[in-house]
């Protein structure tokens, strides 16, 4: 169907107001792919090229057929991170549950937080492998174990950005209420949480990628499950490095798009900040 003149010019507006959001990002991948893809073939590296993705025949039929299922652990990349997400998002949630609660407290009561602050920061410097063998002692099943890495990962910055959001309230926000004799549930609702917003809504993007980058971690307590920490595990395993890359690049793409996803949830609960 020909493009009307209509068309055409919103297509050109679009076009010179984001070309300086898109080019700049799109080049830099571009020439990261292509000096990738020299080292490789020049023999600098011994890491395949990003090519080796599409004439590889395990990688080209993972890229071209996402959705396919064979039983068992034969299955597409849309049944392995559909697996992943399933846990993140189960891990991820309680998180954001218990950080938002917690931190809240420990923001509003100075005892808790001189109390708890250095257990806080001792326990969010603790790397999510460090966690895999405490996980399956605790709850003795693979799901739970997974679950509990990823909620105990991502936790921190949750937790730890929702109580400076609380303390950073101003004071004079604090004096009005007490004048206003506002009620816990009215303060609650109409000075603490959009004050402390900005703050909490920093956690919750940080430790959407930190639940996703413990995924690798949680499902290695889980052999035979799918999940795209298992399809990595399994291609390294088996020495197939296009599909550990190609595994790779995916949950960097899911990442990205978890992140982006939190950024553009942000600007609606919250589009003043």
């Amino acid at each position: 169907m020909a493009t009307t003149p209509n068309s055409s010019s919103t297509l050109s507006l679009w076009w010179k107001r984001n070309r300086q959001s898109i080019l700049p990002p799109l080049l830099g991948t571009l020439g990261f792919l292509l000096f990738w893809q020299l080292s490789s073939s020049l023999g600098l590296t011994k890491l395949t090229g990003p090519l080796s993705l599409w004439t590889d025949e395990r990688t080209r039929e993972l890229l071209l057929y996402p959705f396919y299922d064979r039983g068992g652990l034969d299955k597409g990349l849309f049944h392995h991170s559909m697996s992943s997400l399933g846990r993140v998002a189960i891990g991820y949630t309680l998180a954001a549950i218990v950080g938002i609660g917690v931190g809240i407290a420990v923001g509003l009561n100075k005892s808790l937080d001189r109390a708890f602050d250095p257990l806080f920061q001792f326990l969010r410097m603790v790397a999510p492998l460090a966690w895999v063998p405490i996980a399956l002692v605790l709850f003795q099943r693979n799901q739970p174990a997974a679950i509990f890495v990823i909620f105990i990962t991502s936790i921190w910055p949750i937790l730890i950005n929702t109580a400076e959001g609380v303390r950073q309230i101003p004071q004079d926000y604090r004096n009005v209420a007490l004048v206003l004799q506002m009620s816990s549930g009215r303060f609650f609702s109409k000075v603490l949480i959009p004050s402390a917003l900005p703050y909490i809504f920093t956690g919750l993007r940080i430790s959407i990628g930190l639940a996703w980058l413990a995924i690798i971690a949680a499902e290695i307590v889980m052999p035979g499950t799918p999940g795209i920490g298992f399809f990595i595990w399994d291609a390294n395993q088996n020495g197939y490095v296009s599909e550990i890359v190609l595994g790779v690049i995916w949950i960097g793409a899911i990442g990205l798009i978890l992140d982006r996803f939190m950024a553009w949830l942000q600007k609606r609960i919250s589009p003043g900040q």
